[in-house]
């Protein structure tokens, strides 16, 4: 929501994603005008390893622990390949020493998909692999619905701890 509240509504979620379904659109739309000139196996490819490094190892090694806890690496992994950084990178990187093409599309389509389809981004280390809401998670959810349902602001029911506010 901003800087200091790191949390998304279900509105705010809900319009995050629609504007990354509108990114995932217009490289579909590109794929689908230039599909004669996409080297389909090179799309495959490129499309397939974002999930074959972020994704699989982190996901096997979750569904096997027996407390669903995995080294944080995993988390690393998926966050590097899923992140539009690294598909920049990756582009640019393609582009350069292999050639600009149209398969380059598979990057953003996979990644505006994952965001706007399934509504997945970057985990961080605290959360479990696979989505789960914690329980923590699921309390403050409950006491912010109930504040902006009165009218107030959740600010107003706990105790102050941003030190930043304390300063000014």
């Amino acid at each position: 929501m901003d800087a200091k509240n790191r949390f998304e509504t279900k509105a705010t979620f809900a319009l995050s994603r629609l504007e990354w379904l509108c990114f995932l659109a217009v490289s579909l739309v590109l794929a689908f005008q230039h599909r004669t000139e996409i080297r389909w196996g090179v799309f495959v490819l490129l499309f397939v390893v974002i999930d074959a490094i972020g994704y699989l190892p982190g996901a096997i090694a979750f569904r096997r622990s027996p407390d669903r806890r995995i080294p944080r690496g995993y988390y690393v992994a998926y966050n590097a390949m899923h992140s539009l950084v690294t598909a920049g990178v990756l582009a640019g990187a393609w582009a350069l020493f292999v050639r600009p093409e149209w398969a380059l599309l598979a990057l953003p389509i996979h990644l505006m998909g994952d965001r706007a389809l399934f509504g997945n981004s970057l985990k961080p280390f605290g959360v479990a692999f696979e989505p789960a809401t914690t329980p923590e998670f699921r309390t403050f959810e409950r006491r912010y619905h109930s504040a902006a349902d009165s009218g107030e602001s959740i600010a107003s029911r706990t105790p102050l701890e941003d030190t930043d506010a304390v300063r000014a």
